[in-house]
């Protein structure tokens, strides 16, 4: 072989290496932005998720039995309390953790956690006691949201 034709089968050989590289560098481009993408639908799912349990209670009217058992399923989570409003004790027991509803809903600590909750279920399964429930009654569930649109609490009025 003479000495030019190496030379253009030494050129061809760059240029194919210099075009798969290329084809190379834009594929990963292109993966990196569906990756992106997908991780992102999966943190919205994970979201909706972790939510669901607590949609049931957004702005509807519950009996008192649903309020004892929503109760019993979240008092013992981590920050995050219930609030329990009866006919008989209109300022409310918290259960599990006090959450700060005392501030208007755009405030900073609107919807942060205070402390640990006074309230006990036995209070409020205790007919004599002023946090009494009454299963049969009628109670407008409405969450509690901090400003990071966390769902931080319940609150259930008796209506």
């Amino acid at each position: 072989m003479s000495n030019a034709q190496k030379a253009l089968v030494m050129a061809a050989g760059i240029f194919l290496a210099i075009a798969l590289i290329t084809i190379a560098v834009v594929m990963f481009i292109s993966a990196q932005e569906a990756t992106k993408a997908a991780q992102n639908n999966f943190s919205n799912i994970q979201t909706e998720l972790s939510q669901t349990a607590f949609t049931v209670y957004d702005n509807t009217l519950v009996s008192g039995s649903q309020v004892l058992n929503a109760l019993r399923k979240f008092s013992d989570q981590d920050q995050f309390g219930i609030q329990i409003v009866t006919g008989k004790n209109p300022a409310g027991q918290w259960y599990g953790k006090v959450i700060n509803t005392g501030v208007p809903v755009d405030s900073v600590t609107y919807g942060s956690v205070i402390g640990p909750a006074p309230g006990t279920i036995a209070d409020a399964m205790d007919e004599a006691d002023i946090n009494y429930v009454n299963p049969s009654g009628k109670f407008r569930a409405q969450l509690v949201r901090d400003r990071s649109n966390v769902i931080r609490g319940i609150v259930f009025v008796q209506q």
